[in-house]
Formats: structure tokens, sequence, C-alpha cells
């Protein structure tokens, strides 16, 4: 460097104290979704939901073409949320109020903003709980889904401090009259082998659980370009030297990707949820990391006529992801404990969510 150099500060990010109650965010680099970004989500995920993966299928359930996977949608939406929400976060926290609006597909371009809609300063004086209310459109100015998030975030300075806390008051399960039923989507038409001959709605009853058997191992190299796809630039998951100064010196998993795994690996047992219509809610409770296997646990919350519709029924279910262990080997999965749930050790997921599901 001569005395002459200039060097400019590459943008930072927010931190905790850069962020006011009520102010919006409009993020940058829209992204227009291609079918390679498709394909690389089913290799990442080998996620095999039937509507999902041919176009025969697809038009047999009165689409014109193959709907994009709402997971992906959802990570992309998210992604863009992060150079403004979390580029200095210790970690996401969780989800509510996910509503999934227009179906979306390929060459559908989306845009996201956001609003802070609470603030709380942790304890420790050091880092703080930023929640904000993301939505997504499409060119069309349609909006494609909408979802809440809280994030913990580094602090900047130390030395201030914020007062009064606002925690915004989060459903605990979005209501069926606001899930939508995509238009022209009709399943009389569906065939038993087209998602394996699986149980139908009709066959599950509330309480019902389902061990998805499978796992997978998750990779540095998968997990690292499953994360790029989202474009989520978040350090906690990339900066390996950064990683290396922190009590675990491993980079974080995307809990997103711990979200789209489970998913997929639920298709065994439940491959006839054809449709994410909302995430009610959603926590990371242990974080992930390369090496570890995820299996993956669902039980069946409710099933309901939906919409007078004979063709398919609202089926909501609370799937849990499971890293190194399985449910039969755990004396627990989760436990209240003086009014607060605590998961065990090897618990990584805890999803709300509701699907369309065949009849």
């Amino acid at each position: 460097m001569t005395q002459q150099d200039n060097y400019l500060s590459t943008p930072s990010g927010l931190f905790f104290e850069d962020f006011k109650l009520g102010q919006e965010l409009i993020h940058g680099v829209p992204r227009t979704i291609s079918e390679g970004d498709v394909s690389l989500y089913i290799a990442l995920t080998g996620s095999r939901f039937a509507l999902n993966c041919a176009e025969t299928v697809a038009r047999s359930a009165g689409f014109y073409g193959i709907p994009v996977d709402n997971l992906l949608v959802f990570h992309m939406a998210f992604g863009k949320t992060v150079n403004d929400i979390s580029l200095n976060a210790v970690a996401n926290l969780g989800y509510a109020e996910v509503l999934f609006n227009t179906p979306v597909f390929t060459q559908d371009t989306l845009e996201v903003t956001s609003k802070v809609i609470g603030l709380k300063e942790n304890s420790n004086g050091k880092t703080g709980i930023v929640y904000v209310h993301s939505v997504a459109t499409n060119q069309h100015h349609q909006v494609v889904l909408s979802f809440k998030r809280w994030v913990m975030v580094h602090k900047r300075d130390l030395h201030t401090h914020m007062e009064t806390p606002v925690i915004p008051e989060l459903l605990d399960v979005v209501d069926s009259e606001q899930q939508v039923v995509p238009k022209n989507l009709d399943l009389k038409l569906w065939k038993e082998h087209y998602s394996d001959h699986q149980l139908r709605a009709d066959e599950f009853k509330p309480g019902d659980i389902l061990f998805h058997r499978d796992g997978i191992t998750l990779n540095d190299s998968e997990h690292s370009m499953a994360t790029r796809l989202y474009q989520n630039n978040a350090r906690v998951h990339f900066d390996q030297h950064m990683m290396d100064n922190t009590h675990t010196g491993k980079r974080l998993v995307f809990g997103g990707h711990i979200i789209s795994l489970c998913r997929a690996l639920s298709y065994n047992g439940l491959g006839n949820g054809l449709w994410l219509s909302a995430i009610h809610g959603g926590t990371h409770a242990n974080p992930s990391y390369a090496g570890d296997t995820i299996y993956c646990q669902s039980k069946i919350l409710e099933v309901k006529q939906f919409n007078r519709r004979d063709d398919m029924a609202l089926v909501r279910i609370q799937s849990l992801g499971i890293k190194n262990n399985t449910p039969d080997n755990m004396e627990y999965l989760s436990k209240v404990d003086n009014g607060r749930t605590r998961y065990h050790s090897d618990v990584v997921l805890d999803i709300d969510y509701s699907v369309l599901m065949r009849r």
C-alpha cells in the first residue's frame, strides 16, 4: 500500500443498534428462478414430491407447468433479506406465519421487502434479537409469500443499550381460511404411482407418528452450495477463518437447508403431502455442522376438510430434525421446563407446517 492508495470501506451490514422499530428495508438483487435452480435444489436435497418433479404430473393436477417447490421459493426470498438483516447474525432463531400465496414457476422473478416489527436486547449486552416481517412479490406485483422471523444479531457498540424491548405477538397457527389452494389445483386425476402408492389424508389421524427411516449426512460442499443457491451470504456459513475463533471452530449449516432435508426425508410416509401451504412456526433448536447425519420424525397434529374439497385435505404436521441419533435411542425429544420448551441436544429443528394432501 502506498501513500496514494485510498482504501474505501465496504458495506458491513446492520448491527443490532442500527435497527429501528418500523424500519422498512427494500432488499437488493431481484432473482429470476431458472430450471437450473430447480434441478440443483433437487440434487442438493433429494426431494421427490411428484408435483415438483414432472410436467405431466403437474399438468394432470391443473398447472400449466411444474411449480417451483415452495421451500426453494422460501429460501430464495430469505436469502434476499440476509445482507440487510442477518449479515452480522449469531444465528437465525425461528419463523412464524409463513404463508404461501401464489405459485411460482421458472422464469418468475422475486423481489423482497421487510419491516422491523420487534427489537429486544439480550441480557449479555453483546447481542439483540431483531424481529422482521418479510414479503416476496413476483414480476406481476403479486404476493408470493410472506413470513416473520427473528434473528440474534451482534452489537457494534457494547456501551449502547436499549431501554424498552418490543416483542411482537405472533400467531401460533396460521388460520386455515388464510391458506391458499392454488388456482386450478385438482387432484382427481392423480395416479397412485405418482407418489409411490403412499397413505392418503383420510388414513391419518391426529397423534400418528412416522419416523422417516433414511438419513442424510451433511457434506461441506453440499451445504455450502445450497446456501449459495439461495444467495445467503451470512459469514457464519462460509468463513472458516472467522469461525476458527468461535468455541466450536466450525461453520454453521444454514437452518433452511435442514428444513429442506427434513421435508425431503418426510416423503417416505408423507409423499401425498403435495403442496406446502403454510409454516406455523419453526425453531432451530441446536446447530448443525458438516459431518452430522440428519434424520426426521413427523407427528400428525390435525387432519381437516378444506374448502369443501373431496380430493384433498389440509394436514398439519410437526417435524423434528435429529442429528446423529434416532428417537428410539433418546430419553426425550423435547420437554417443558419452567414453562419453556427445552430440546434434546440432538434435536436441531422443530417445524410446524400444513400441507394439502390427497384424500
